[in-house]
């Protein structure tokens, strides 16, 4: 067995992959703290090929040297924008009839393994600040939530970690349904 070279990974130019057909997830980042999760979650999106991510209330943008240093060069890819509101946007993602789902742990919560794709749908994910998560208001606007099962004594994990687990799997259920 032997490592493969970067030559031979095949990677996408920034032109081939912004000509690319996306995955129908959108991800919408609600107050997020650390510039590190933000640019993680960037490079979450790239590998996925996700459509786009909306960075809500205090969530920095790039340009940022912090956020480049985990983005790698997503943020050049993956089509993002800033918008104040997060309800607004799920307000909005729901008018173009997006599915709006919260990475939560609420009472009506499906859990992840659980959850079933639907066919020629589009979702969005809302991932919410490190202390306090999605907003009760965000969550009462969404179409459900998603939880990760957690087994241990924590049950929360980071929003780069659940970011990329909840996004692998609904990439995975798209791409090779059952």
């Amino acid at each position: 067995m032997r490592k493969l070279e970067n030559s031979e990974l095949d990677r996408k130019s920034i032109e081939d992959f912004k000509q690319s057909e996306k995955t129908p997830i959108i991800l919408v980042l609600d107050d997020i703290r650390s510039l590190h999760n933000i640019g993680s979650v960037f490079r979450t999106a790239d590998a996925f090929l996700i459509e786009k991510i909306y960075l809500c209330g205090i969530t920095a943008t790039p340009p940022n040297k912090e956020i480049h240093k985990t983005a790698l060069g997503a943020t050049e890819t993956v089509a993002w924008e800033h918008r104040s509101n997060v309800l607004e946007v799920i307000e909005n993602l729901k008018q173009e009839n997006v599915t709006v789902l919260a990475i939560e742990q609420v009472e009506t919560a499906t859990f992840l393994q659980d959850f079933k794709i639907e066919k020629d749908k589009k979702y969005a994910l809302i991932f919410g600040n490190e202390v306090y998560g999605v907003s009760q208001d965000a969550v009462a606007l969404c179409d459900g939530c998603i939880e990760i099962p957690q087994l241990g004594t924590k049950h929360s994990l980071n929003i780069s970690v659940s970011a990329g687990i909840v996004v692998w799997d609904l990439f995975r259920k798209m791409k090779w349904p059952k």
